[in-house]
């Protein structure tokens, strides 16, 4: 690797865990509203959706932004903070995000990335 490589976020990643986050928060409120027997179960896809939504619009400008970089040493936090990539044990995929754990069990997440499974490959190459 000559070039340090840069982990940005993708928007449609971003928007694609909001909404799966908004279908659960819905489900998981109308059904507590049902346990309770509330004869208005349905305000709780109302305020499922209205949370995952002022969430996602309160957070976009700080997630969107946050781009990990990696170079030939070191992984790179979007604060400055540096993993050096010797110290690295493990590289896992969860959903749109890559979760990196070192091997004093410190663990970081790359998130909403557009291809995490690519960004996953080029982080364990630079392991080798």
């Amino acid at each position: 690797m000559k070039d340090d490589i840069a982990f940005p976020p993708s928007a449609s990643a971003y928007y694609r865990a909001h909404a799966t986050m908004a279908a659960v928060c819905m489900a998981a409120a109308m059904g507590l509203l049902w346990i309770i027997d509330s004869p208005h179960i349905w305000t709780g896809a109302v305020g499922g959706l209205a949370a995952i939504l002022l969430r996602a619009l309160y957070a976009r400008s700080e997630e969107l932004t946050a781009t990990w970089t990696l170079s030939q040493t070191t992984l790179t936090s979007p604060t400055g903070h540096a993993v050096p990539v010797s110290n690295l044990a493990e590289v896992k995929t969860m959903g749109s995000y890559v979760q990196v754990i070192t091997k004093d069990g410190h663990k970081h997440l790359i998130k909403y990335q557009a291809d995490p499974a690519a960004t996953k490959s080029e982080i364990e190459r630079a392991l080798t």
